[in-house]
């Protein structure tokens, strides 16, 4: 958990290479322009591994060979950068970690679950200094197991392993994340323009932890949790304290889990600050060449062992800092601490009068001890009360302690792998845990096609069919793989209440639903999928087209015990432009915040784009809305929406923030409305490109055959079982 502060090299002020700068890309001369990059990562191109399924492929790998290898590199120090006490266990541990912790509930992003901590920004932030080396020491067990076995999971498996070394019984451990191949560009991790710039930046008032602005999680920009020395930088453990427990909060912990994993962090392994950090050269992003990706590189002095410098802390939490043990609370309330300077003059605190025997010995030479450290984070467990309590009780019941950090170390490196059906691998817990959102096997043996007849037969519209259906399943999130169809907690608080969801019109769909679904021996989450199926066919065959809509049962309902409604509250739409919905006026712009939703849901621009056309053409806005209704036909799957998107024989005129009249330029009446999201398909050259192929006269049945690819895309986004 060390934070760190470099130099980065001189930066020439001659423009090379004017083609890969920020100034010459399209978004750097029009700053207004929107950027379609958020959608276009989901192209697979850049997968130089896209015919192989990692799924399948970590299935067949042998874990037993796996765990035996890892296990060996913890002690196999090597000498271009030696292990502490010649166990790698700490430094392994706070790559997992570091790869773990930057995942926040707000949005499901970032996380240990891409492999994203290999590339920028992630691979460079201060927080994150001698990562690099760690995954270097990794390499030589990626490059053996190969396709088998992804960056994102020997990262995290190799903290897992580590804590396994030093004693520690873990609570389990799942393969199966699959890596990405290129900086990610959907996560905004602040708008600081320079790396650990004051907190006041990222908070309404920083005497508030609460005003941390979402969805950010930690307090400075290059920082994975919260600053070791203070908040700014000022120790006081009391303040430190509440901007702990927000942050950590934010990814998902409550008061016993942060306790848990803080000291169960600095149990192990020690922070570096002995030496000088203004001698580190560049992070690996900016490095020279010749470092071939290794970043933080000091060719002045010796800077290895002893010497090395990361946050700029120096020292180890405990007296055997290579062993699971209880020494985090032996020595935190054991003595009273005071302030001092790390050598690289960082602001730490140190135990007053502490007896030799307490103290660990140096990590090359065992004939040496050395002073122990607490940061401000640790202190506030001792300062702050509720903290205390806990931390407490796990001193006096070690087992109890733990069991807690091992589990919360599991939710940690597992919160965004979503359901437990998505696990690999011979130490996967058999518990359904709450945060994992279970939702129980669903019915495959009734008639399908029966269910079918009933619904079209049950006097539900097809807007009613269609929006449904959407709602119930636009909450997944591919950033954690939360959300869905499946469990149809649609049905349950809070998401029954949301706006969005439009609670009157929903739970009169519902009372339709429910009986049909008993009576055929189905799932509620399968009818309501079905019956949005039904509705798209209704449309597909108004307008001239016979199409089956693709259905695979299965879905199960989930119970109300079985989810936290707390945490779904995060997964409320706030925007949906796909049913032309705000919840209110935003900063963010209204085609921005349909990207955000589009990129969670995992689709690509030319799939936002047909759905967005054939919900307008069906009828399906929140609340029965006109806007971007573009058809004399509603309740059809045309290309209408398209067609007079791109037809100049209409112009637009602004009618208020996100309202236009389309006007007829012969005779200025008013034929359409319409909102930002509907015009940005006219506006933006990339989706006016494919708005264009759907105008044409000889796409229509393309179209229709594109929608109902799309749309089953997002009805069965949470299905991983049919993967």
């Amino acid at each position: 958990m060390d934070g760190n502060r470099t130099n980065e090299a001189g930066k020439c002020p001659v423009m090379h290479g004017a083609n890969t700068t920020q100034a010459a890309s399209v978004t750097g001369w029009w700053p207004n322009a929107l950027n379609l990059d958020i959608l276009h990562q989901h192209d697979s191109k850049t997968n130089p591994l896209r015919d192989v399924d990692y799924a399948k492929a970590v299935q067949t790998l042998d874990f037993d060979a796996l765990r035996a290898d890892v296990t060996a590199l913890m002690t196999d120090s090597q000498d271009w950068w030696p292990a502490d006490w010649g166990h790698y266990g700490g430094l392994m541990i706070r790559m997992a970690w570091h790869a773990a912790g930057s995942y926040r509930l707000a949005d499901g992003r970032g996380g240990g679950g891409t492999g994203n901590q290999r590339f920028a920004p992630l691979n460079s932030w201060p927080d994150n200094a001698n990562l690099d080396k760690a995954r270097r020491l990794l390499w030589p067990i990626k490059k053996k197991y190969g396709n088998r076995l992804s960056w994102a999971d020997l990262i995290l498996y190799a903290g897992h392993i580590a804590y396994q070394s030093m004693g520690l019984k873990t609570y389990g451990f799942s393969f199966g994340r699959a890596d990405i191949w290129a900086p990610e560009k959907d996560v905004y991790w602040g708008s600081e323009t320079e790396w650990l710039a004051p907190s006041e930046n990222r908070y309404g008032d920083l005497d508030d932890a609460s005003t941390l602005e979402n969805p950010l999680a930690a307090v400075h920009m290059g920082l994975i949790y919260v600053n070791p020395e203070g908040v700014n930088g000022q120790p006081d453990p009391a303040r430190t304290a509440a901007h702990v427990r927000e942050t950590f909060a934010r990814m998902a912990m409550d008061d016993e889990e942060t306790a848990a994993l803080t000291a169960g962090g600095h149990t192990v392994g020690k922070a570096h600050g002995n030496g000088d950090a203004t001698l580190l050269g560049a992070a690996p992003e900016g490095a020279d060449m010749a470092e071939q990706g290794l970043g933080w590189i000091n060719h002045t002095t010796r800077a290895v062992g002893r010497d090395t410098v990361t946050s700029g802390i120096e020292g180890a939490w405990t007296t055997n800092p290579v062993k699971w043990d209880g020494g985090y609370f032996d020595l935190l309330f054991g003595y009273e601490w005071e302030l001092t300077k790390s050598p690289a003059g960082a602001n730490q605190w140190r135990p007053i009068d502490i007896k030799p025997e307490h103290m660990p010995v140096d990590v090359e030479d065992p004939t040496r001890r050395v002073m122990p450290m607490m940061t401000d984070a640790d202190m506030a467990m001792k300062v702050d009360p509720a903290y205390r309590a806990i931390c407490e009780r796990f001193a006096a019941d070690h087992a109890y302690f733990s069991e807690t950090f091992a589990r919360a170390w599991f939710k940690l490196t597992h919160r965004d792998m979503g359901p437990r059906t998505r696990y690999v691998g011979p130490e996967v817990p058999s518990e359904d845990l709450i945060w994992q959102d279970p939702v129980p096997a669903g019915p495959v043996g009734y008639d399908v096609d029966a269910l079918k007849s009933a619904i079209a037969a049950s006097g539900l519209s097809l807007t009613d069919m269609v929006a449904t259906a959407w709602d119930s399943a636009r909450t997944y999130r591919g950033s954690d793989m939360r959300g869905g169809a499946n469990g149809a907690r649609i049905r349950l608080a809070p998401q029954k209440d949301w706006a969005g969801n439009e609670p009157a019109r929903l739970a009169r769909v519902l009372a339709v639903l429910e009986p049909l679904a008993a009576k055929a021996g189905a799932s509620l989450a399968d009818t309501i999928v079905l019956a949005g199926n039904v509705g798209v066919e209704m449309a597909a065959r108004a307008a001239g087209h016979a199409v089956s809509v693709p259905f695979a049962p299965g879905r199960g309902d989930a119970s109300e015990a079985a989810t936290d409604a707390a945490s779904f509250d995060v997964l409320e739409p706030l925007a949906d432009g796909f049913r032309n919905w705000l919840k209110k006026d935003y900063a963010v712009s209204a085609e921005e915040l349909l990207l955000d939703r589009a990129q969670l849901m995992g689709l690509t621009a030319p799939e936002m784009t047909c759905l967005i056309g054939g919900m307008r053409a069906m009828g399906a806005n929140h609340g029965g809305s006109a806007h971007g209704v573009f058809t004399d036909r509603p309740g059809a799957l045309t290309t209408d929406f398209f067609v007079t998107l791109t037809d100049m024989a209409y112009k637009w005129v602004p009618k208020g923030m996100n309202l236009y009249d389309l006007v007829d330029r012969a005779t200025g009446a008013v034929r359409h409305t319409a909102t930002r999201v509907d015009l940005v398909f006219g506006s933006n050259s990339v989706l006016r490109a494919y708005a264009e192929v759907y105008a044409q006269d000889d796409n229509a049945g393309r179209f229709v055959t594109d929608f109902v690819a799309a749309w089953t895309k997002v009805m069965n986004a949470d299905r991983f079982d049919l993967a």
